[in-house]
């Protein structure tokens, strides 16, 4: 039977019908290709046969690829917060959580995981300035980690375990290049005790 035949009731049923599959599992199929590919580089071909689904299935959930992007990208930055604020809540002192913060870039920078890239840091590639509202998204996660970093640096200030003399805005900033930094160099396959040295010197910013 076709929509045309259908009763009125029918229809309603018809377009009322829940999707049939876990928005959360086809998201979290997409990240990686997105990550390693690049947005412009990754097609629909690319993401039907990542989440299992039909294009016109894609097309009605998410409307275009872009639509997928930005859905996939505030999964990646759900998951990606909730990670991390578990390591730094599992810290101390501010000092160590900024440590936290440092290593949980650091952790995702080499091997497998380094390869794969970095979803925030390729979007800016991608879209800082090709799509202003899709741009917005990449610079509020910037935003967002940054403050995340001055807040976590003060409270090291207020505890005693980062000096005063620290000026916590202008390292908040230091460390947000330097943890989007590692997410590129990581791409390049550098070792795991690469990475964690340049960590460590880093922590020199809160000495």
């Amino acid at each position: 039977m076709t929509v045309a035949n259908l009763t009125s009731d029918e229809k309603v049923r018809s377009r009322g019908r829940p999707r049939e599959f876990d928005m959360d599992v086809a998201l979290d199929a997409v990240l990686q290709v997105f990550s390693e590919r690049g947005y412009h580089a990754t097609s629909i071909s690319d993401l039907t046969e990542a989440m299992g689904l039909t294009s016109g299935s894609i097309y009605k959930a998410f409307k275009d690829k872009r639509g997928v992007f930005l859905a996939a990208f505030a999964r990646y930055r759900q998951l990606g917060r909730r990670r991390l604020e578990a390591m730094i809540a599992s810290a101390e002192t501010g000092r160590e959580k900024v440590f936290q913060m440092v290593m949980y870039y650091t952790d995702r920078s080499y091997g497998d995981d380094g390869r794969k890239g970095c979803l925030v840091v390729g979007g800016a590639n991608d879209f800082s300035l090709l799509d202003e509202e899709s741009a917005a998204h990449v610079a509020a996660a910037f935003a967002a980690d940054e403050k995340l970093m001055a807040d976590l640096i003060r409270i090291g200030q207020a505890d005693g375990s980062i000096p005063q003399t620290v000026a916590a805005d202008a390292a908040a900033l230091t460390f947000l290049c330097f943890t989007k930094g590692l997410r590129v160099i990581g791409k390049t396959g550098r070792s795991r005790q690469e990475m964690v040295a340049a960590a460590e010197a880093a922590m020199k910013l809160v000495t």
